[in-house]
């Protein structure tokens, strides 16, 4: 399988969305209400709100192919915190269900990474839902390390995060 990324711009916006709401509900709907994963999908992870990250300022985008067909995408933003200043935030991370255990994931990771370096910054840090064992390994074998939680409203669900870190530099 050939795995390719590039970097996304607003043209790519519509898809982006659209993988973003599929990868998402594939990801969590089993774990959660049909309630609150409405509720969410509706009011906080609209296909509209979804299209406005792509291209506004301090987001990068970044797309995987695998085979010339869309596969995954990972989100960057700059979002430092007191605890990790000069960091870039991996807000999401996601793969077609179709293409998990496939080494879209890995590369993408890859591509996360380097355009951290490139825009010198010395920590990648994300949030993890703390029940989301295979993505919590995924981070680890990575070389992330827990270093705090935080909360997280999925519809009417109020969810601990794991916040994860990685030193760069």
């Amino acid at each position: 399988m050939n795995i390719i990324i590039k970097e996304a711009t607003y043209a790519d916006a519509d898809l982006i969305a659209d993988m973003s709401r599929k990868t998402f509900y594939e990801t969590f709907a089993a774990d959660n209400t049909k309630e609150d994963m409405d509720k969410f999908m509706n009011e906080q992870f609209t296909k509209e709100a979804l299209m406005a990250e792509v291209g506004a300022e301090g987001n990068v985008f970044l797309l995987a192919y695998a085979d010339d067909e869309p596969a995954g995408y990972a989100r960057l933003r700059n979002a430092e915190t007191a605890e990790l200043p000069n960091a870039i935030e991996l807000a999401r991370i996601y793969n077609d269900a179709k293409m998990i255990g496939k080494g879209v994931g890995k590369a993408l990771m890859e591509a996360c990474i380097n355009k951290a370096k490139e825009l010198n910054r010395q920590y990648i840090w994300l949030g993890v839902w703390e029940k989301n064992d295979r993505a919590i390994r995924f981070y680890e074998k990575a070389g992330f390390v827990k270093f705090g939680e935080h909360d997280f409203l999925l519809g009417n669900d109020l969810q601990r995060d794991w916040l994860m870190k990685k030193r760069i530099d």
